[in-house]
């Protein structure tokens, strides 16, 4: 049958609105904040009072400081996730590698006695380099022995996890302190911070730098098109000559040093020690992760959307205190809006493949 002879479909304004791609990341925060909600409603509590707080305490004048500095750490960690999800790889492990990069940075900042020159970029290198190895393990696991990235990522950070506590509590650990840490690091080894602020240091300019390099990356460089092939369809970048193991490895190396450079800025910031759970009971993996499932792996929606879990993450205290309402409601609403845009990506995944079969 001829072209001209098929009948033409046309498409009205609302069908073509529900197709635009922002409408299911919208539409996952619309539903996670209702389902939050509902659940205070739930409780006898009243959302109204909780959400302005959460907005109200995390953007007043007072709180911007601490604000802007986990943005940054919800940046960083949100390229560790962002990076390998244009090839369509999901990198779990971001606890791992940021913790492996924190233990390093300290141990090149504290123990090696170099002048605070050379110790903090030093660090900062080392553990970039230390947290990019650790992920990019998971690549050959995938490509030889057929182990998904998504586990072997999953399953490896809680390792590098207990090795980093070990350190902390036995070979590093501060003796007389009632805590699991390490003894404070010299002053010569702090990272420089940004004028008179308190938490906001270099490494936001570090990871805003990195954010910029990987928008670059993406949208000019071969590399960025190749990876963006890869995740749309393995199988036709595999007949275009595309190599998806030598991807995976680069991109999951780039995701770990980002992840490492995380761990470091955190342990070179005030207070200037590496406290066993401190870098992961905050969630910046989890905001991360979530912020880089809402901006769908585009490098420049990811500070964006890193912008809403920030709110969400500094916000969810200050709801606790003045609203009444446990902070963990925040993890809830984030951990609904991964779920949403998990399924969209298994759901789009399987339509994809059905039109394969077809």
């Amino acid at each position: 049958m001829s072209t001209a002879t098929l009948p033409q479909r046309t498409e009205t304004l609302p069908q073509r609105a529900m197709r635009h791609p922002a409408v299911v990341p919208v539409g996952a925060v619309i539903i996670a904040v209702l389902i939050g909600a509902v659940i205070m409603l739930a409780a006898g509590l009243n959302p109204v009072d909780a959400y302005a707080a959460v907005i109200t305490g995390s953007l007043q004048l007072g709180s911007l400081d601490y604000t802007f500095s986990v943005w940054g750490f919800i940046c960083g960690m949100g390229l560790a996730a962002a990076i390998p999800l244009r090839m369509g790889e999901f990198n779990m492990g971001g606890n791992g590698q940021m913790v492996l990069g924190g233990v390093t940075a300290y141990i090149v900042a504290a123990e090696l006695g170099l002048p605070g020159v050379l110790a903090v970029p030093l660090a900062i290198v080392a553990a970039m380099l230390v947290g990019g190895g650790f992920a990019a393990v998971s690549a050959p696991l995938s490509s030889r022995f057929g182990i998904p990235i998504i586990i072997s990522t999953l399953l490896l950070s809680p390792v590098a996890v207990a090795i980093a506590s070990f350190l902390v509590r036995f070979p590093l650990a501060d003796t007389g302190s009632g805590v699991a840490q390490t003894p404070r690091l010299p002053d010569d080894a702090h990272i420089w911070a940004l004028g008179g602020l308190r938490y906001t240091s270099v490494g936001l300019l570090l990871i805003v730098a990195i954010m910029v390099v990987f928008y670059l990356v993406d949208s000019r460089s071969a590399v960025g098109f190749e990876m963006r092939v890869a995740g749309a369809n393995r199988k036709f970048a595999a007949y275009g000559g595309l190599v998806s193991s030598r991807l995976a490895l680069g991109s999951m190396a780039a995701a770990g040093a980002v992840a490492g450079l995380v761990g470091a800025i955190i342990v070179m910031s005030s207070p200037f020690r590496f406290i066993d759970g401190a870098l992961v009971s905050p969630g910046y993996t989890f905001a991360g992760l979530a912020a880089a499932l809402l901006a769908g792996g585009r490098p420049a929606l990811v500070p964006l959307t890193a912008v809403l879990f920030t709110i969400l993450q500094v916000g969810g205290a200050a709801m606790e205190r003045t609203a009444d309402v446990p902070r963990q409601l925040s993890d809830v609403v984030q951990g609904v809006v991964i779920v949403i845009l998990a399924l969209r990506v298994v759901l789009d995944a399987r339509r994809s493949g059905a039109g394969k079969d077809a």
